[in-house]
């Protein structure tokens, strides 16, 4: 009898479920997918997003993997269709992944969330459309500050700036920009300002006189414009020609030499709200610059360019899965969305605390207001200040 007890002890001790150790659920690499708009209208942010994947990716497995295995990536094409998305989603979920970095694409993100949630798959979205977390998605998590909460700091800047009488102009066939907007229409009042004008425009518009004369005649102290892709360059160079004389705000979405560079100098003294992992430099040494600088240094030295917002939210995307799975212990999806629900972590993006009533996970203090200099973002004295903190 005691030399069956033993036996039975020491099968407990080898058996990693019985003693709350890791459940990685084989010894092959862990497969991960990533939905990406590689072709078509939005080519330029997912390819952006997937050399910042591979770069997280390649940089953990160096380290030794996850739970003791390498990851395997999985990309698919949404080739900046929302159909096509959600193609790529029910190729992979057959693919035994573990989770799936989603779309830069808005639309392309909320056309798959169904899926997701009828297939219970973690999906860290790379789209910053406030639906996908309110109401909240029990498996989807966004790595991009929200529409809303940039609409909030954004506010912030133009309440300390004096501002009272603002304008926006948006794209009205993109998520992104209808939710931004709606944000600041929600919110304008809080911060003492009202909204003089909305000016919509669609993702196909090329002539923006229209649009530019409404928002003189409105008497508005400042704009801001809600776009993704080419029209956001078309807009800033008829800007420049315009003579409105008023300050021009763009988002996240033009954080990126993909829209300085065609913009050339009628960029320069245009504001773009961005996260901080844009204007790193700005940062006092500490845990946030040291995020940061993982992703900017290499990035850098392999492109030969700063990593764009679109970079620093694939990147992010991957860190914070790695760190749910790291923090499940476990290769199990139940358990990956379990962790992430109570994750803390500070990323290229800023500081992420996750529960189960927030899913966006990022405040408004981890977005910077910036202006272009010289061809390059630069923080304002506002956001050093803001940021210094």
């Amino acid at each position: 009898m005691k030399r069956l007890l033993s036996s039975l002890a020491a099968l407990l001790l080898l058996t990693p479920t019985a003693c709350g150790g890791d459940e990685t659920g084989g010894d092959g690499p862990l497969k991960i997918g990533a939905i990406l708009s590689l072709t078509g209208n939005y080519a330029p942010l997912g390819s952006e997003d997937k050399k910042a994947v591979d770069l997280a990716v390649q940089q953990i497995n160096s380290a030794g993997g996850l739970l003791g295995r390498q990851i395997e990536l999985l990309v698919r094409d949404d080739k900046s269709q929302p159909d096509q998305s959600v193609l790529s989603f029910n190729e992979l979920k057959g693919s035994d992944v573990i989770a799936v970095i989603g779309s830069p694409f808005s639309n392309s993100a909320l056309a798959t969330i169904p899926q997701v949630d009828r297939e219970k798959i973690p999906y860290v979205s790379l789209t910053p459309a406030d639906e996908q977390v309110n109401p909240i998605h029990p498996d989807v998590f966004v790595v991009p500050a929200t529409s809303a909460t940039y609409a909030d700091r954004i506010l912030q800047y133009y309440q300390a700036q004096k501002y009272t009488r603002i304008a926006v102009a948006h794209d009205s066939r993109s998520s992104y920009a209808n939710a931004g907007t709606a944000g600041m229409k929600s919110k304008a009042a809080r911060y003492g300002i009202t909204l003089v004008a909305d000016e919509e425009f669609q993702t196909t518009t090329t002539e923006f006189s229209a649009v530019l004369n409404h928002v003189k005649a409105a008497g508005a102290q400042a704009l801001t414009v809600w776009s993704t892709g080419a029209p956001a360059v078309a807009f800033a160079k008829q800007y420049a020609t315009a003579g409105l004389g008023l300050p021009l705000m763009f988002t996240g979405a033009q954080a990126s030499t993909l829209w300085l560079k065609p913009v050339g100098a009628a960029a320069e003294g245009v504001f773009v709200a961005s996260s901080i992992a844009v204007v790193g430099d700005a940062l006092p040494a500490g845990p946030q610059k040291s995020a940061i600088e993982e992703l900017s240094k290499p990035f850098t030295s392999q492109y030969g360019y700063p990593p764009p917002q679109f970079a620093a939210d694939g990147y992010t995307g991957v860190k914070l899965l790695a760190a749910a799975v790291a923090k499940a212990n476990s290769a199990d999806r139940d358990k990956i969305r379990a962790a992430f629900e109570g994750l803390t972590l500070t990323t290229p993006n800023g500081t992420y605390a996750y529960t189960a009533t927030d899913h966006a996970g990022l405040t408004a203090d981890f977005i910077s207001i910036n202006v272009v200099k010289d061809g390059t973002f630069v923080a304002t004295d506002w956001a050093k200040s803001k940021l210094a903190k």
